[in-house]
C-alpha cells in the first residue's frame, strides 16, 4: 500500500478519525505525483476534487491583467481542493507545485457515501473546510483594508504636508521680519504727534485689521491699482514705494487711505508712519497665514476622527452620513485634485439619519470613491447625491468614466474580482461593500455605460 492511514494521521485535520475510515478514504482515493512547475489543477477546471498532500509544496496563485498573485500556500499534509458541502464550482487561480509533490486524490463523487457512513471523517473535512474559507477571507479583507489604509495614508500626508510646510516657512518669514522691528521703531517713536494724529492713523489702521475686507481685484485691477499707489507714495516721499504696495493693497488700502494719514502725519511724518503701518499689516498677514495653515491641520484631523469614528463605540447609531461622505472626500482630496476631478454634491436638507456603524459604512464610501476616481479620466466629474427614498435613504455615486463592461457587471461583486494591475487591488473591495451593505439589510445596485458609472446604495432608516 502506498499511502497508509499511519501516513494520514501526520495530517492534523483528521489525525483523530478512526482507522477504518482512514482505510476506506484510501481506498477510494489514488496517489499522483506532480514536478516542480506542474499544476495540480489550473484556471477554469471544475472543483471535483479533494487533495491531501503527502509532500512537497504548492503555491496557490490568482492571474490579474496577466499577472500573478500568490493568495496561499498549501504545504505538506495540507488539505485543498473540494470539501464536503462546499458551493465552489470552478478553481479562479492556480495550484502550482514549486517542490516535487506526493499527492493522494479523491473524486467529488465519493463525498456522499462519505457524508452519510462515516461521520468522523466528513466531520473532519467540514470543519478544515470552514476555517480555511474564514482565514482565506480575513487575510483578504485585511489586505483589503491595509491596501485602503495606504491610500489614506499618502494622502494625508500629502494634504498635512502643504499647511506644515506653510506654517514652517510662515514662521521663518515672520521671525526674519519682526528683526527689521527695531529701526522701523525707532523712526516712529521720534514721530512728534498730536493725540489726534494719533487717533487718524489709528481710525485708519484698526479698521482695516478689525474688519479686514475682501479683496476681490482682478489681475488687471490690481496691476493699476499697484502703479497708481506706488507713484503716489513716490510723490510723497515715501522710499521703496514698490515694497509697500502689496501688502497695502491686500488690506484695501488705497490712494483714498493714504490721503487721510498724509493729512494727519505731514510731509516730514508721513513715510515713517506709512511704513509702520505697512509693517503692522504685514505682521498680521503672516499671523493669519500661518492660522490658517493650522485650521487647515486642525480640520484635517478633525475629517481623519469622523472618517474613522474614533470617539464612538463600534456599535450601530443613528447618523447623518453626509459627514461621512464629505469626510471621505477629505481624505481623498489628493487623488480628486491630481486628476482635476470636479465635484457635484447634492444632499437632501433634513436628510432622515439612519442606524448604522459609521466605520463601516464609511469603508463604503471609501471604496466607491476610490473605484470612481481610478476609473475616470483628468478632468472627470464625480457626483455624489443623497435623499430620502420611501423608507432608506438613497445615495448615488456616479462618474463619467469609461464604464464597466457589461461582461463585468454581473462579477463585479464576486472575491477577488478585480481589473486593477497586481498591487493595485486585491479585488476583495466591492465584496466588501457589499457585505457591509447586507450586514445593514441595505441595497448595493450599479449600472454602467460608458460616460455614466452609478453605484446605488440604500440604507434602511429604521
Amino acid at each position: 500500500m502506498e499511502v497508509t492511514p499511519q501516513d494520514l494521521r501526520q495530517v492534523s485535520a483528521i489525525s483523530e478519525v478512526p482507522e477504518e475510515q482512514l482505510l476506506w478514504l484510501i481506498q477510494n482515493s489514488h496517489v499522483e505525483r506532480i514536478p516542480v512547475g506542474g499544476f495540480i489543477f489550473t484556471k477554469g477546471d471544475p472543483i471535483d476534487k479533494l487533495y491531501i498532500l503527502l509532500e512537497g509544496e504548492v503555491d496557490i496563485k490568482i492571474e490579474q491583467n496577466g499577472n500573478y498573485k500568490l493568495v496561499a500556500k498549501v504545504h505538506k499534509n495540507g488539505i485543498s481542493g473540494s470539501l464536503p458541502y462546499s458551493r465552489a464550482t470552478t478553481a479562479i487561480g492556480y495550484g502550482e507545485a514549486v517542490r516535487e509533490c506526493k499527492v493522494l486524490v479523491m473524486s467529488k463523487e465519493h463525498f456522499k457515501e462519505m457524508t452519510t457512513s462515516f461521520y468522523e471523517l466528513a466531520e473532519a473535512f467540514v470543519h478544515e473546510m470552514t476555517s480555511r474559507t474564514r482565514e482565506f477571507a480575513k487575510s483578504n479583507v485585511q489586505a483589503e483594508k491595509m491596501m485602503a489604509l495606504g491610500k489614506l495614508s499618502a494622502g494625508l500626508a500629502h494634504e498635512l504636508n502643504n499647511p506644515a510646510s506653510a506654517m514652517a516657512r510662515g514662521a521663518k518669514e515672520l521671525k526674519k521680519h519682526l528683526g527689521n522691528v527695531p529701526e522701523k521703531f525707532k523712526r516712529v517713536i521720534s514721530i512728534k504727534a498730536t493725540p489726534e494724529q494719533i487717533d487718524v492713523i489709528n481710525d485708519v489702521l484698526f479698521d482695516k485689521l478689525t474688519h479686514r475686507p475682501e479683496n476681490n481685484m482682478g489681475l488687471m485691477e490690481r496691476t493699476e491699482k499697484e502703479d497708481t499707489l506706488e507713484q503716489w507714495l513716490e510723490e510723497h516721499g515715501v522710499e521703496n514705494a514698490y515694497e509697500l504696495t502689496e501688502t497695502l493693497l491686500d488690506f484695501c488700502m488705497d490712494a483714498k487711505a493714504m490721503e487721510k494719514i498724509y493729512e494727519a502725519t505731514g510731509d516730514t511724518n508721513f513715510p515713517s508712519a506709512i511704513e509702520w503701518i505697512e509693517n503692522v499689516l504685514t505682521t498680521e498677514k503672516m499671523v493669519d497665514e500661518i492660522q490658517e495653515a493650522a485650521q487647515r491641520i486642525s480640520d484635517l484631523v478633525a475629517s481623519v476622527k469622523s472618517y474613522t469614528h474614533m470617539d464612538s463605540a463600534p456599535e450601530r447609531q443613528p447618523t447623518d452620513i453626509r459627514t461621512g461622505i464629505k469626510s471621505t472626500l477629505t481624505m481623498l482630496n489628493h487623488k480628486l485634485k491630481q486628476k482635476k476631478i470636479t465635484i457635484e454634491k447634492e444632499f437632501d436638507q433634513d436628510l432622515p439619519h439612519p442606524k448604522i456603524m459609521v466605520s463601516e459604512i464609511n469603508q463604503v464610501w471609501t471604496n466607491l470613491i476610490d473605484n470612481a476616481i481610478d476609473a475616470m479620466n483628468p478632468g472627470g466629474k464625480l457626483q455624489v447625491r443623497s435623499r430620502k427614498d420611501g423608507n432608506f435613504v438613497k445615495t448615488e455615486i456616479i462618474d463619467n468614466g469609461k464604464g464597466i463592461p457589461e461582461a463585468h457587471l454581473n462579477t463585479i461583486f464576486d472575491p477577488f474580482f478585480t481589473t486593477k494591475a497586481i498591487g493595485e487591488g486585491t479585488g476583495m473591495g466591492l465584496e466588501v461593500v457589499q457585505r457591509i451593505i447586507n450586514q445593514h439589510q441595505g441595497e448595493i445596485k450599479v449600472t454602467s455605460r460608458p460616460g455614466e458609472t452609478k453605484f446605488i446604495v440604500c440604507l434602511p432608516i429604521a
